[in-house]
């Protein structure tokens, strides 16, 4: 008896010691360990060491109507701070046009609710000319509390706050600049196949397939980007995080073109294990890998990202982490 209890007390100390470790290397922030980028990284995604690009998640949501021709206007146009990257989310239409929402459907952003007399208002679900009957500016408030474009309706709503099709925004901005551009494909399944199929035929078309990097919450849509087109340049996917973030743990030194994919897109503290440091960092890079965080719109964490060595910091608000990361007053 005594030797079973003796066992099942050896057993406890090894599941606490364990336990602990584990515990002390999800939580552990490494603030403390130097960033790293040399002359081999090849990636045009890793950015000089100390410069942090600043990218506008939803086109700036927080001070622009998001995802309109208005917001990603109002970017470029902005004498008080410079947007590097454009982010945004893709949907098919009912009729295959690849158009620009951020959510699974426009209730939340729009007055597709009252128009279409019915909630859950999904983008393949309706062609692009009936969606262009919406207000994307509808329930967009103003860092001032102010709703300027609340109640327009029909020819009232401008033009620049209408559904945007990822073409002509691409154009857009194409022309506007040299610009990067992070791109999340929303549809899973077939559709989201289909959704990659147009993304790939626009961005081959326009010249931009080495500036934007496509990510997707499916695996579905990863395994396919990365069979059907090896020249698209890609976020990880869900699994791959995963399995990046235990090899960065234990610092395993994996043979080049081991991860196959260009860049993690990740928050920074958002689950139970950390990765916002100079760790996943550094060990991103030392595998050719970008770091682009999301959503980050609390100043002292873009700092504190800056610091580890991020490429890129997704935010609401694009203004507020270009003063900050540029130092400005």
């Amino acid at each position: 008896m005594k030797k079973i209890l003796k066992t099942l007390a050896i057993g406890v100390v090894a599941v606490g010691v364990v336990a602990g470790g584990l515990a002390i290397l999800f939580r552990h922030d490494w603030k403390d360990e130097p960033i790293e980028k040399d002359d081999s990284m090849t990636n045009p995604a890793i950015t000089d060491l100390g410069k942090t690009l600043v990218s506008a998640h939803r086109s700036g949501g927080d001070i622009f109507p998001e995802n309109t021709m208005m917001a990603f206007r109002g970017n470029i146009e902005s004498e008080d701070f410079k947007t590097d990257t454009f982010e945004f989310d893709v949907h098919l239409t009912k009729d295959k046009e690849l158009i620009i929402l951020h959510d699974d459907t426009f209730d939340r952003t729009s007055d597709a609710c009252e128009l279409f007399n019915a909630t859950d208002i999904h983008a393949e679900d309706y062609t692009y000319e009936e969606l262009r009957q919406l207000n994307l500016g509808e329930f967009f408030v103003a860092l001032d509390g102010s709703t300027p474009y609340k109640g327009l309706r029909g020819e009232d709503v401008p033009d620049d706050l209408r559904v945007a099709r990822a073409y002509d925004v691409l154009s857009y901005l194409k022309s506007q600049g040299d610009f990067d551009y992070i791109i999340e494909i929303k549809n899973e399944k077939q559709l989201g196949c289909d959704a990659a199929d147009r993304l790939y035929a626009i961005l081959k078309e326009l010249g931009l397939l080495d500036k934007a990097i496509i990510g997707t919450f499916h695996n579905e849509i990863t395994r396919y980007m990365e069979e059907v087109y090896p020249d698209m340049l890609r976020s990880a996917g869900v699994n791959e995080v995963i399995k990046f973030y235990f090899s960065a743990l234990l610092n395993i030194k994996h043979k080049p073109g081991y991860f196959k994919f260009d860049a993690l897109q990740i928050p920074a503290n958002q689950y139970p294990i950390h990765l916002g440091n100079a760790k996943i960092v550094n060990y991103a890079h030392r595998n050719n890998i970008a770091v682009q965080y999301w959503t980050i719109n609390n100043p002292e964490d873009m700092k504190l990202l800056q610091n580890a060595g991020a490429d890129c910091i997704m935010s609401d608000n694009p203004a507020e982490c270009y003063r900050v990361l540029n130092n400005c007053n």
